[in-house]
């Protein structure tokens, strides 16, 4: 089995459906064991466990939201002896375009290394069917890559 981490920031629920629907997606691929958790409450050792890993924010002031940008410099210097070289992707909630968010997200997990291997999905404004559907498009996607060792 795979293991394949959710880890995101919500605070007015859009982006906890997204995750929702992320995690819909992941869990259509058998061979993947899944965690989700909060920003808040997720940890190194999440990472550690992790052969890949999803990250959702909503876009706060135009960039990453400070829950997860918190998870990221609390797991940074106690993950850097791991060397983690993890793929990722990401869903954002956007007010704006989202651009700013990914942007600082490209920025700060290229620091630790991670890898991106698919495109981040954005949803602007309230989650539509449409935005859901691409959400969990991108974990079955993810889920079936790492199951199939292409990640």
């Amino acid at each position: 089995m795979k293991h394949l981490l959710i880890v995101y920031h919500s605070q007015s629920g859009a982006t906890a459906q997204l995750a929702d629907a992320v995690a819909r997606g992941v869990a259509q691929e058998p061979d993947v064991t899944l965690r989700v958790r909060r920003a808040m409450a997720a940890d190194t050792r999440d990472l550690l466990w992790a052969q890949a890993v999803i990250f959702g924010s909503p876009e706060n002031f135009g960039y990453l939201s400070g829950g997860l940008t918190d998870f990221l410099a609390r797991t940074f210097y106690p993950a850097l002896p791991h060397q983690l070289s993890l793929p990722y992707s990401a869903f954002i909630s956007a007010g704006n375009d989202g651009s700013g968010a990914v942007r600082m997200l490209e920025r700060i997990a290229s620091g630790y290394p991670l890898k991106p291997v698919l495109p981040p999905v954005i949803v602007r404004g309230v989650p539509d069917a449409e935005g859901l559907q691409r959400c969990e498009e991108l974990g079955l996607t993810m889920a079936a890559g790492l199951a199939m060792g292409i990640y």
